[in-house]
C-alpha cells in the first residue's frame, strides 16, 4: 500500500548539475530539502566532455558563483587543466575554461550535498508528481490548473513537498544508439528514468524528443601524442570563483592534445553514412545545430578538408582519453576505422564507443520567467529537461529555480534577472519566449549587452542580488561594497592627474611604442592607448595606491571601454522601459482588436509577463506590439 515516507519543503528530481545547485540552494536557505537521483554515486556526474567554462559558459559560471552557486568552487578544486579563451579579442568574449578531473568534481560535489545542512540523498526512481486541483479564484487568475502536493517514488512511497523542482537531464525515456544497436538505458549505460514521462504527460506538461551525442574514450597508452600538438593551460591560472584565492589554484597542469581528421576520415564516414541512426531515420529526437556530430559535419560541410580533434584527459587516476569534435553515433566497426585514421590514433584503442541519446524534455511555452512551470504551482524545472544544453547551462538554471522556489515557499519576492544583467537573464528568457526547436547552447552572440555582462564582473552585476536571496554572506557582501569603492576611486584619480611632455614621460613612452606627448594628458588617457596598460604607467605614477589585480583590471577596462560601455547602458535604458510594460495575468488576447492570429496564438501559447518579452516572441512583430500596447494604455485609462 502506498504510504507517505515523509514531508519535506522541496523534493529535486534528479541530482545533476542543475538538480546539485538546485538543492544546495533551498537547503541553505533553511528548506527541508531531498534529493532523488537514479545513481547517488554518480552526483554531478559527466557523462560528456569532461570540462567547465568556454565561451559564453564561462560567463555562466561566474554568475553561478556571484549569486551564490557552488559550480566555480567546486571546479576550482579539481580541475586538470584551464585556460582563458578568446584573450586575443576583447574582454567581453574573454571565457574561462577548465578540464576536470571526472570523477574527483563527481566525489567532491557529493561530499558537498552530504554535509549540506536541510539536505538529504535518496537514491531510488521518481516516478509520478502528485497534484491537487487549484480552487482559489485569486491562483486561477495567476494561470494556475494544479499545486505540485509531493512526488511517488517506484516502491510507491510517497513524500509530500511544498514544491518540487524537475531535473531530470537526459534520463526520461532514454535510449542509447550506436550504429544498429539500441539499448534502452541512460547515458554511460546508467538506468533510465521510464515512468516519470507519463505522470508529466497525465498533468497536462508537454514533452517532445531532443538527443545529444558523445564521442568515443580511448585508452590513452594506445595513443601517439607525438603526432599531434600539445597543448599547455595558462600560467598563472585564474580561479573560477571569486572566493578562491589565486594562489590556490596554480599547480601543476595536464597537457591536451589537437590532431585532425582528413580525408580518409571523412571517405569512411561517407562509405557508411545509411548506418547512421541519423541518416537511417532511427533517430527520433533533434539535436544540437552547435554540437555537431563528425558524421554532421561531414555530410554538411563537404568542401572542409579537415575538422579539429581535442584529445583530453578523463582524471587524474584513469587513463582514458576524450576524444573532442569527434561524438557520433555511427556502428563500432565504422568507429574503429574513423578513429584510426586520425594521426595519432592509428593504434588506439576504445574504451567505451560513442553514441547518441534520445531523451523526453519540456516543449516550449510552459515556462514562468521563474522557470516554474506556468499551469502548475510549485513545480518549477531546470536543465536539459528545459530544452537546454550543457553543464553550465543546466547549473545556472538549476541555480535560478530554486532560489525561486524557495522564494515562493518563503513568499519573497523572486529573483530576476533580465538580458542586461545576466548571461542567465539572456538563457531564461531565450528559454521561456522562444520556440526552440533543439537543444538551446549559450553563446556570447545571444546577448545583446555582452560588452556590461563580461565574465571578469559578475560579481559587481549579480553578487548583490545573491545577497538579497539569502546565499551570499554579509562578510562577501562587504567585500563587494569595498571592491567597488576602490575602483570607483582609483578611476577618479587616474582621470584627475596629469602629465605632461617632461624628459622623463617622453622616454618612458619611446620605450613602450608609444607616441610621444605634445600637450599634458591624464593618466586615464594614456591607458586608453592600446599599446599601454595600468600596470605598464606604474613607472610614471609613483603614488599609486596598492590594490588587487581584480580591482586593477575593472579599473583599465571601465576607463579603455568607456564609450562603449556609456553607449550600451543607454542601450538598456530603453530595453529597460520595455520591460517595465507590464502584461496582467488574466489578460484575454481575445479582446485585443487587430492582432494578427498569429501574434494573438503566440501571445497565448507564451503568455509573456511584460511587452519586451512579448516582442521578443517568434511570430509577434513590432506592429503587434503596437496594438497591444494601446490596448493596454486604453485599459490602465478605464480602470
Amino acid at each position: 500500500m502506498d504510504k507517505i515516507i515523509e514531508s519535506v519543503d522541496v523534493c529535486i528530481i534528479g541530482a545533476g548539475h542543475a538538480g546539485c545547485e538546485a538543492a544546495l540552494a533551498c537547503a541553505r536557505l533553511g528548506l527541508s530539502t531531498m534529493i532523488f537521483t537514479v545513481s547517488a554515486d554518480n552526483i554531478a556526474f559527466m557523462p560528456c566532455n569532461p570540462h567547465i567554462g568556454g565561451s559564453s559558459k564561462g560567463h555562466l559560471v561566474r554568475e553561478i558563483d556571484a549569486l551564490g552557486g557552488e559550480m566555480g568552487k567546486n571546479i576550482d578544486k579539481t580541475f586538470l587543466q584551464s585556460k582563458m579563451l578568446n584573450t586575443s579579442k576583447g574582454p567581453a568574449v574573454h571565457s574561462l575554461r577548465a578540464q576536470a578531473d571526472k570523477l574527483q568534481y563527481s566525489l567532491s560535489m557529493k561530499k558537498i550535498l552530504e554535509n549540506q545542512e536541510n539536505l538529504t540523498i535518496k537514491q531510488t526512481e521518481v516516478v509520478e508528481i502528485l497534484t491537487s486541483e487549484i480552487t482559489d479564484e485569486d491562483k486561477k487568475k495567476l494561470g494556475y490548473e494544479k499545486q505540485v502536493i509531493g512526488v511517488r517514488i517506484e516502491t510507491g512511497g510517497i513524500y509530500t513537498c511544498k514544491s518540487a523542482i524537475l531535473c531530470t537531464g537526459t534520463y526520461l525515456k532514454a535510449r542509447c544508439l550506436c550504429g544498429e544497436s539500441i539499448t534502452y538505458t541512460g547515458p554511460n549505460g546508467m538506468q533510465p528514468s521510464n515512468k516519470l514521462s507519463k505522470s508529466l504527460l497525465d498533468i497536462g506538461i508537454g514533452l517532445r524528443r531532443f538527443k545529444t551525442g558523445t564521442p568515443a574514450r580511448m585508452d590513452g597508452n594506445s595513443i601517439d601524442y607525438s603526432k599531434m600538438e600539445e597543448q599547455f593551460g595558462d600560467t598563472p591560472v585564474v580561479p573560477f570563483s571569486f572566493s578562491t584565492n589565486p594562489e590556490d589554484v596554480q599547480k601543476p597542469q595536464m597537457s591536451c592534445y589537437l590532431t585532425y581528421t582528413n580525408e580518409k576520415t571523412h571517405e569512411i564516414i561517407r562509405a557508411n553514412i545509411d548506418r547512421s541512426p541519423i541518416y537511417a531515420g532511427v533517430i527520433e529526437g533533434v539535436g544540437p545545430r552547435y554540437c555537431p556530430s563528425i558524421e554532421d559535419k561531414v555530410v554538411k560541410f563537404p568542401d572542409k578538408i579537415r575538422h579539429q580533434v581535442f584529445i583530453e584527459p578523463e582524471g587524474t587516476f584513469t587513463n582514458e582519453m576524450y576524444v573532442d569534435g569527434m561524438s557520433s553515433s555511427m556502428p563500432e566497426d565504422v568507429q574503429i576505422q574513423m578513429y584510426r585514421s586520425v594521426p595519432g590514433l592509428e593504434h588506439c584503442k576504445i574504451v567505451k564507443n560513442a553514441y547518441a541519446i534520445e531523451y523526453d524534455c519540456l516543449c516550449s511555452g510552459q515556462l514562468s520567467p521563474t522557470l516554474e512551470i506556468r499551469q502548475i504551482r510549485g513545480l518549477f524545472s531546470a536543465g536539459q529537461f528545459n530544452g537546454s544544453s550543457g553543464y553550465e547551462e543546466a547549473a545556472a538554471q538549476g541555480l535560478y529555480a530554486g532560489i525561486n522556489c524557495a522564494m515562493q515557499i518563503k513568499n519573497k519576492p523572486y529573483i530576476t534577472i533580465d538580458r542586461s544583467e545576466g548571461y542567465i537573464g539572456v538563457l531564461v528568457d531565450d528559454l521561456v519566449t522562444k520556440d526552440n526547436l533543439e537543444p538551446y547552447r549559450m553563446m556570447t552572440s545571444r546577448a545583446e549587452y555582452r560588452l556590461l555582462l563580461r565574465q571578469d564582473n559578475a560579481d559587481i552585476r549579480l553578487r548583490k542580488k545573491g545577497y538579497e536571496a539569502g546565499l551570499i554572506s554579509e562578510e562577501e557582501y562587504q567585500s563587494l561594497l569595498l571592491k567597488e569603492e576602490q575602483i570607483k576611486e582609483e578611476i577618479d584619480r587616474l582621470k584627475s592627474i596629469r602629465v605632461g611632455a617632461a624628459k622623463n614621460i617622453q622616454e618612458f613612452m619611446i620605450e613602450h611604442g608609444s607616441t610621444p606627448l605634445k600637450t599634458a594628458c591624464t593618466l586615464a588617457e594614456l591607458i586608453c592607448r592600446p599599446e599601454l596598460s595600468y600596470d605598464d604607467l606604474a613607472p610614471i605614477d609613483p603614488d599609486r595606491p596598492k590594490l588587487s589585480k581584480a580591482v586593477t583590471d575593472q579599473v583599465e577596462i571601465n576607463i579603455r571601454y568607456e564609450g562603449y560601455i556609456t553607449r550600451q547602458e543607454a542601450q538598456v535604458s530603453a530595453f529597460k522601459k520595455m520591460e517595465e510594460k507590464k502584461i496582467p495575468a488574466d489578460i484575454n488576447y481575445d479582446d485585443v482588436s487587430s492582432l494578427r492570429i498569429e501574434a494573438r496564438q503566440r501571445l497565448k501559447q507564451f503568455r509573456p509577463v511584460n511587452i519586451g518579452q512579448a516582442s521578443r516572441i517568434s511570430g509577434v512583430n513590432p506592429a503587434d506590439v503596437s496594438v497591444l500596447l494601446v490596448y493596454l494604455d486604453a485599459q490602465k485609462k478605464n480602470n
